[in-house]
C-alpha cells in the first residue's frame, strides 16, 4: 500500500487519518510594546529595549497599547470573525527565566476575536479552515544558551512585544494543507499591515498540534510541535511527527500528550516536556487591567479602512480579467505582487499574459535569487512593453525571454529605483533597442519567409513524405528547420501556416 491513499475522500497515511490544528503567533507591527512604551525594533543589543514594566519591577503597571487592539480588530474583520465588544486579559502562570513576572498576560476565556475562517487553494481545490479564536498577549524574553559556557543569558528586549495568537480548529488533514493554510494566513497578516511576516526574525511562527486516528474514530492524543519558523520546516516536522506516532501506535504503544521540538538537522521531533493543559497555567483575570471594551463605532472605522482583501481581489481578477482561479490566487499571494500585476495588466492590456510572465519568468528569477518583489530590477512598464511586442509579433516568446534576461541584468546594474523612474516612452524604446541590437526582431517579410519555406521543403524531402503520411512529428521538424534557417527570426505560427498551405493542409 502507498504511503498516502484516500478513503471515502479522506487522505490517509498508512491507513491512518492525520488531524492538524495550528496555533500561530503573529508579532504585531506596533512601534512600542503591548503594555509599555519600550521599542519593538528588532536587532538591538540585549536588554537595551526593556523598560521597568517589561522587567516587572515593583510598582509598575501595564497600560494597553491601542494600536495592538486595532490590529486585532482589523484581523477579526478580515476573517469574518466576531469582534468581542468586551474581552478580558488574564494571567497565564508559569515559571521560566525569560518571563520576568512569573506569568504572561494573555487572554483566555473571552478573547478579542472569536471564530472566522481562512480560505486558500490546495491543488486547485478551494479549502477553508475554521478559526477558534485570536487573542492578544505579550511575548516572553529570549534565553541564550549557545553563547555561554555552563550558563544561559537572558535577553528581555522581546519581553512585552505584542502578539496576536491565531488558533485554528483541527480542520487540516495533511502537512501540505497545513502549509497552504499557514501561507494564506501569513499573506493575510502582511496584506493587512498588522505584521511584517519576517519569519527569520520570529515575527510569524507556528505551533502545530498533530494527532492520528483510524478513519471514523475519535481524535487521537495530540502532540504540539513548537516554534516552527519556516513553511519547509512546518511540513517536514508534521510529516516526521505523523510517522513517529503511527509507528508507535502500530507497535501497540500509547501516545502521551507532550510539547515537542523539531530538529531540522536530523529531521526528527523530540519531546521537550509533558504538555500542559489550561488548568496547569492557573488562569485568572489580571487585576491590573480592566476589561477591554471595543465600541461598535471603532469597529466600523477600522472596517472602513480595510484594504480590498485577497479573496475579493482574486474574484475580481477572475471576473474582470478572465483569469483562471489558480492564476488569480497566485496574483494575490501578496499585496505587492497584486499591485505589480495590475500595473503590468493596465500598461499591456493583456491580463493573461501579464499573469503568465509573473508566474513564469519573474517568479523563477525571484526564487532563484532569493529576492522579494520590492527589489525587482525590472519595472512594470518595461515588462508591459515587452508583452506588447510579443503580441504585436515583433519578437517571439523565446526572443522575449532573452530581452527579459538583458532587462533584468541592466536593472541589477543600475538599481531598480532608476529603472522605475524611466518614462514610459523611454522604456518602450529600451525594449525595442534591445530587440534590434540583439537581432531578435521576427521576420515580417512574407516573401522572404516563403522563400525559406521552399528551401526547407526541397532540402527535407523525407520529412515532407512522413508529414504527408500523417506523422505530425515530421511537421514539427520542418517548422524547426524553418526557424533554424531564419536564425530564429521567423514567426513560428506564420511558418507553420505557410508550410501547411504549401504542403496541402494538415497531415
Amino acid at each position: 500500500m502507498s504511503a498516502a491513499a484516500t478513503h471515502s475522500g479522506t487522505l490517509l497515511v498508512r491507513g491512518w487519518e492525520v488531524v492538524i490544528g495550528l496555533e500561530t503567533h503573529a508579532q504585531l507591527s506596533t512601534a512600542s510594546k503591548i503594555f509599555s512604551g519600550a521599542s519593538t525594533a528588532f536587532g538591538a543589543a540585549p536588554n537595551t529595549q526593556a523598560c521597568a514594566v517589561d522587567l516587572a519591577l515593583p510598582g509598575t503597571l501595564p497600560v494597553l497599547n491601542r494600536g495592538a487592539v486595532e490590529r486585532a480588530v482589523r484581523f477579526g474583520l478580515a476573517v469574518g470573525a466576531k469582534v468581542a465588544p468586551q474581552s478580558i486579559f488574564a494571567r497565564k502562570n508559569y515559571f521560566y527565566p525569560d518571563l520576568p513576572k512569573g506569568y504572561q498576560i494573555s487572554q483566555y476565556e473571552i478573547p478579542v476575536v472569536q471564530g472566522g475562517s481562512v480560505a486558500f487553494l490546495l491543488g486547485g481545490e478551494k479549502k477553508s479552515v475554521r478559526l477558534t479564536r485570536a487573542h492578544l498577549e505579550e511575548d516572553a524574553g529570549k534565553s541564550l544558551h549557545e553563547d555561554y559556557h555552563g550558563m544561559s543569558g537572558i535577553d528581555l528586549n522581546r519581553a512585552g512585544t505584542p502578539l496576536l495568537e491565531i488558533v485554528s480548529e483541527p480542520d487540516m488533514r495533511s502537512s501540505a494543507e497545513a502549509v497552504e493554510y499557514a501561507k494564506a494566513l501569513h499573506a493575510l497578516v502582511v496584506w493587512l499591515g498588522i505584521c511584517d511576516g519576517n519569519m527569520q526574525e520570529g515575527s510569524f511562527r507556528c505551533d502545530a498540534n498533530v494527532s492520528v486516528r483510524r478513519p471514523g474514530a475519535p481524535f487521537g492524543t495530540r502532540r504540539e510541535i513548537k516554534n516552527l519558523n519556516s513553511f519547509r520546516f512546518l511540513q517536514q516536522a508534521i510529516d516526521a511527527e505523523v510517522q513517529w506516532q503511527i509507528e508507535r501506535l502500530e507497535d501497540g504503544l500509547a501516545i502521551e500528550q507532550a510539547t515537542v521540538l523539531f530538529d531540522p538537522d536530523t529531521g526528527e521531533t523530540r519531546a521537550m516536556r509533558t504538555k500542559e493543559d489550561a488548568h496547569d497555567y492557573r488562569y485568572f483575570p489580571d487585576p491590573d487591567l480592566p476589561p477591554l471594551v471595543i465600541e461598535p463605532a471603532w469597529v466600523e472605522r477600522v472596517r472602513a479602512g480595510l484594504p480590498e482583501l485577497p479573496g475579493a481581489m482574486a474574484e475580481r481578477f477572475q471576473r474582470d480579467d478572465g483569469l483562471p482561479a489558480y492564476d488569480a490566487s497566485m496574483m494575490t499571494q501578496s499585496l505587492a505582487f497584486a499591485r505589480f500585476y495590475e500595473a503590468v495588466r493596465e500598461a499591456s492590456g493583456q491580463p493573461k499574459l501579464a499573469a503568465n510572465w509573473l508566474m513564469g519568468e519573474v517568479s523563477k528569477r525571484l526564487n532563484a535569487e532569493g529576492m522579494d518583489l520590492e527589489r525587482l530590477p525590472i519595472g512594470a512598464a518595461q515588462l508591459a512593453a515587452l508583452i506588447r511586442r510579443v503580441v504585436d509579433g515583433v519578437v517571439s516568446n523565446n526572443g522575449a525571454r532573452q530581452v527579459f534576461d538583458l532587462l533584468w541584468s541592466a536593472g541589477r546594474t543600475r538599481g531598480h529605483a532608476h529603472a522605475a523612474a524611466l518614462v514610459e516612452r523611454a522604456i518602450a524604446d529600451e525594449v525595442d533597442q534591445i530587440i534590434e541590437q540583439q537581432g531578435l526582431r521576427q521576420m515580417n517579410d512574407t516573401g522572404a519567409l516563403e522563400a525559406i519555406v521552399e528551401e526547407v521543403i526541397v532540402a527535407n524531402a523525407r520529412s515532407v513524405q512522413e508529414f504527408q503520411a500523417g506523422k505530425d512529428k515530421a511537421f514539427n521538424a520542418l517548422v524547426g528547420q524553418v526557424m533554424k534557417a531564419s536564425k530564429g527570426k521567423a514567426n513560428p505560427a506564420q511558418a507553420g501556416e505557410l508550410l501547411r498551405k504549401r504542403l496541402g493542409g494538415a497531415g
